[in-house]
């Protein structure tokens, strides 16, 4: 009798790691469930210091014609969201309603700033929750970075700061299999990896650090390799898609923080078939600088008021020896 050979344990691993793709693609899909009937945005002309004024106002302009069709077709969620977004002096380097939504607000001179913070959200992020979420507006990308610039005030006078909420990339909702995998991470990193590449070329004097939240350190994780970074610091993370510091391949110094009630610590910090994330960040095996997060949440290293915030703006502004160690 001839006896039929069994796959190779690495093959097995690759098609396992497949069907996980094609799952979490589905389910995400699904999850999205909405007609898409938002225009495209107009073309926008590349980032300069010329050309800032230039974006910001057909940002605006575009966010007036999806508050139009928001209206038309009765998507209050969306209607609130445009509403806030459009509050004089708000300025957004790009967006786009479809989907569940794009956009990315700075706060700040983004062209003359001599530091720049990055702020990545994570999973269950969209265009309709940028700055509202329950009672925690700061569990948000524009509330984040509001409460992260008006804490770098009192820390310094003049922090001579720009803080940019970036929400260009379509994080997985909480619920599906895509919050496993890193196929959302992979589309992310690579607009990352090119935002901060034009933000260079704007801003070459400046310290840029990215702040990475959840699922959005995966993110980070992905695109650090050999970008101009100073620093990277990931919060709350599930893992950053390699098994130490160094394996992320760049120069800037690699920060992780995780709250005492963050259920974030309960989630295996392992990569196999496919799933997983691989090292947890805060470990002492990771060889990341670890920094104090208090007692937070998942959703509260950036409350007003809270050690996580104070270290995250003290790591952004370059006092590291300020930072409070774990």
């Amino acid at each position: 009798m001839i006896t039929p050979r069994l796959p190779r344990t690495r093959g097995l691993s690759r098609c396992l790691a497949a069907v996980a793709v094609v799952i979490a693609v589905w389910v995400t899909t699904l999850g999205a469930g909405r007609v898409n009937v938002y225009a495209k945005p107009d073309a926008l002309p590349a980032l300069s210091v010329s050309t800032l004024a230039a974006r910001y106002k057909a940002n605006r302009r575009a966010m007036g014609e999806a508050m139009k069709t928001a209206r038309r077709i009765q998507d209050f969620a969306m209607a609130r969201s445009l509403s806030r977004l459009l509050t004089p002096g708000r300025q957004f380097l790009s967006f786009d309603a479809r989907g569940t939504g794009r956009t990315v607000e700075v706060l700040g001179d983004l062209a003359h700033a001599r530091r720049v913070a990055i702020l990545v959200p994570g999973a269950d992020t969209t265009l309709t929750t940028f700055d509202v979420r329950g009672h925690r507006p700061y569990d948000t990308p524009g509330g984040g970075a509001r409460a992260l610039f008006d804490q770098a005030r009192r820390i310094e006078r003049d922090p001579n700061l720009a803080v940019v909420a970036w929400l260009d990339y379509s994080p997985p909702k909480i619920t599906s299999a895509g919050v496993m995998t890193d196929f959302r991470a992979d589309t992310g990193a690579a607009r990352l990896r090119r935002f901060v590449a034009e933000l260079h070329r704007l801003n070459p004097l400046a310290r840029t650090t990215l702040l990475c939240h959840s699922y959005g350190s995966v993110v980070c994780g992905e695109a650090v390799r050999g970008l101009p970074v100073s620093d990277v610091a990931a919060f709350g993370s599930p893992g950053m898609s390699a098994s130490s510091a160094a394996g992320l391949g760049t120069r800037a110094r690699v920060w992780a923080a995780r709250g005492a009630n963050d259920w974030i610590g309960l989630v295996p910090h392992v990569r196999m078939f496919g799933l997983g994330f691989g090292t947890d960040p805060v470990s002492s095996g990771f060889g990341a600088r670890v920094f104090a997060a208090g007692t937070a949440s998942h959703s509260d290293y950036l409350r007003p008021g809270s050690v996580s915030l104070r270290n995250l703006a003290l790591i952004v502004l370059g006092r590291t020896a300020q930072v409070t160690p774990a």
